[in-house]
């Protein structure tokens, strides 16, 4: 118990200390203008209080992600709490604040352009296509997943393909329509169901009989796993997620006044952390271990089939209705907004304005023929490919947000820390996952330190070069 508590006093207070240290290196202007006011069109740039726009921003990095992940990470143990908390703190509050950031500063720039500006022209043609990938596996992920989860719940008569059909029509307005249409309406009720959910599961931790299990840096993985780096990609949109740094330039062309930047961006951010833990918690702690956890996802049906165990035993029959329907809600506020980012990214590459609707049917309709033949494909394939794709995202927004901190003679290292360590769990990864070289821990360990630290020396002597060319010119 005094782990789980300390963990979230630790999320809370990095949110309070660590957040503001991290805004005022950024240099958060409250005089600027932001692209909200300056470019104001009435369908993506759309001034927004920052309270909803803090909970729409909760919504779209979020899905199942912290519930899900959090709930594969527990296999791992306690340990699992260390990354949150720290994850969460030093390196994805940071990603996402500068993603979201950087893009007022740029325009309402979307993550592809912001790269290409800070890291250079071959990134940002590599971003265009990567986070566009990206952002379609998203999407289809989150509608073939509530599809097949809905089917379960409804007569046999709705098939799975049904149901998906459904979804692509939500998808397609959602990504077409203006962000005040649908988004801005129902995503802030969504993501406060999401916070009193977490919230009414920690409780019941707290209150009832359970014994949260302490710190430890042991594998208790039923299956001996490895810790690194496998557990630093699945439970990522609980600690750091490059998806992330797509959906933030989302809501920063909706934030009305740069000060409100660290609440939004920063303390989404924090928030997840805050529902991963307890999720976290209560899978570790519910089923009696790791061991007996591992055989409830196999017999209920994976972590769906947990929520709603755990849901029902803390907060009745009602709170486990909720808790599916949160299952299946959730996911689809990602799906959509993926496809939505995606068109945003495209329109960005062939420069074509989003203010007439016959510019955003150009851009959505290729992109749900290609999600829609996707969803065809075996979700569990899909699903592996984005873990990976997801996290070597975020090392490129991170390196990204260096470069900007570099330029401009700030604190840089608040970024390169968190970009050279999620360079390591990026590279370790694919060499050692089956989707992968299929290498063993050890040699996928020492080629992620080594590739990490390559970047890392490159960075610093990029960025010596730099100084000494703008010196040179101060000079002359």
């Amino acid at each position: 118990m005094v782990s789980f508590i300390g963990g979230l006093i630790i999320l809370i207070v990095g949110y309070l200390i660590y957040g503001n240290f991290v805004s005022r290196i950024f240099g958060e202007d409250e005089t600027r203008e932001t692209p909200a006011i300056t470019k104001e069109d009435g369908v993506d740039y759309v001034p927004l209080s920052w309270g909803r726009i803090f909970l729409i921003q909760l919504l779209n990095i979020a899905g199942l992600g912290p519930i899900f992940g959090a709930i594969s990470g527990a296999l791992w143990g306690p340990v699992a709490f260390i990354w949150i908390a720290l994850g969460s703190i030093f390196a994805g509050g940071v990603h996402d604040y500068l993603a979201g950031m950087l893009s007022i500063r740029n325009g309402g720039a979307t993550i592809s352009e912001i790269v290409g500006e800070y890291l250079g022209e071959g990134a940002r043609k590599f971003m265009r296509g990567f986070s566009v990938i990206l952002l379609i596996l998203v999407g289809t992920v989150f509608m073939t997943g509530p599809a097949k989860l809905l089917a379960n719940l409804t007569p046999n008569i709705i098939t799975v393909n049904v149901w998906l059909a459904i979804i692509i029509a939500y998808y397609f307005l959602a990504t077409i329509l203006p962000v005040d249409k649908i988004i801005a309406k129902f995503y802030p009720v969504l993501g406060a169901s999401l916070l009193i959910m977490a919230l009414g599961v920690g409780g019941g931790l707290v209150i009832g009989d359970y014994q949260i299990p302490e710190i430890a840096f042991n594998n208790l993985h039923p299956e001996s796993l490895p810790i690194w780096p496998l557990m630093f990609v699945t439970i990522a949109c609980g600690a750091v997620s490059g998806f992330h740094a797509t959906q933030s330039p989302l809501m920063a062309r909706c934030l009305k006044n740069e000060k409100d930047g660290r609440k939004v961006f920063y303390g989404a951010m924090i928030a997840e952390g805050v529902i991963a833990m307890i999720w976290a918690a209560a899978a570790m702690t519910f089923f009696g271990g790791t061991g007996e956890l591992a055989a409830a996802m196999s017999n209920l049906g994976g972590p769906a089939g947990i929520v709603k165990e755990i849901s029902d035993s803390m907060l009745g029959i009602v709170g486990g209705i909720l808790a599916m329907l949160g299952v299946v809600a959730l996911p689809i506020s990602s799906g959509d907004t993926a496809f939505r980012s995606a068109r945003l990214i495209l329109s960005d590459i062939f420069e074509l304005g989003q203010a007439e609707s016959k510019n955003r049917l150009k851009l959505a309709i290729p992109l749900f023929v290609i999600g829609t033949l996707l969803s065809q494909m075996d979700f569990s394939i899909i699903w592996r490919y984005f873990a990976w794709s997801n996290q070597t995202l975020a090392m490129i927004a991170l390196w990204a947000g260096a470069a900007y901190l570099a330029r401009h003679n700030r604190l840089h290292w608040i970024s390169t820390i968190p970009a050279t360590f999620m360079t390591a769990v990026s590279v370790s990864y694919i060499i050692t996952a089956p989707e992968g070289f299929g290498l063993s821990v050890k040699i996928a360990t020492i080629s992620g330190v080594l590739v990490a630290l390559i970047a890392l020396i490159w960075f610093l002597l990029t960025k010596k070069t730099a100084t000494e060319k703008e010196q040179e010119i101060k000079v002359n």
